[in-house]
């Protein structure tokens, strides 16, 4: 098998959430794995000085519209946060130990927790939130509510963050395949022939 994806995202990103539905599957058919990294793109904006697309004049009418179009293109549900952007640090916290275990079962957790955020409208900001998911697919209630205010795992995720600053991560979805970056779901096109070709 050759080496693997790397799948940044954040979990506040809708277009990292379309990419976790099919990313694992894209991946598949080419025989390879993906090794899912959130990371916290509010640090990253502290260094690009960008905001939020729903922050900017003239361009949060577009982006409202394409993530819409864009849904109903690639038939994935979502109804738009009512609360949007969040922070998420809890479900990195949550992702990150629970990958230390189970690396399925914290993708099953994060396609969860992207499903409660722009399917349901639940504020995955909120760490009872984010316990209430983790219980939903199996995961122990009091060892997901230590893990959350475990310092071991908040330095995990402050250690990814850093991490994809270092490989120079900017965006959400932003995909590495054999050192080539990929940046935003609308890029699948392209992964999908550099993964058939090799690269061009």
């Amino acid at each position: 098998m050759s080496t693997p994806i790397d799948f940044y995202f954040d979990f506040s990103s809708p277009y990292g959430y379309f990419a976790s539905t099919q990313i694992d599957q894209l991946a598949k058919q080419y025989n390879r794995e993906v090794v899912w990294r959130p990371y916290l793109m509010g640090a990253v904006f502290k260094i690009t000085k960008r905001q939020p697309l729903v922050q900017h004049p003239l361009v949060d009418e577009y982006s409202a519209r394409d993530i819409a179009r864009t849904a109903r293109l690639h038939d994935i549900p979502i109804k738009f946060p009512s609360k949007f952007p969040v922070m998420s640090v809890a479900p990195c916290r949550a992702f990150y130990w629970l990958d230390n275990q189970d690396g399925d079962k914290a993708k099953q957790l994060a396609l969860a927790i992207y499903n409660a955020y722009f399917v349901e409208d639940k504020d995955i900001s909120n760490s009872d939130i984010i316990v209430e998911i983790a219980t939903s697919i199996g995961t122990d209630r009091g060892a997901i509510q230590t893990a959350l205010q475990d310092q071991s795992v908040k330095d995990k995720v402050r250690e990814e963050t850093d991490k994809a600053i270092e490989h120079k991560v900017f965006g959400s979805p932003y995909i590495i395949i054999d050192d080539e970056p990929f940046w935003g779901f609308d890029r699948f096109d392209q992964i999908e022939r550099w993964l058939e070709t090799g690269g061009w």
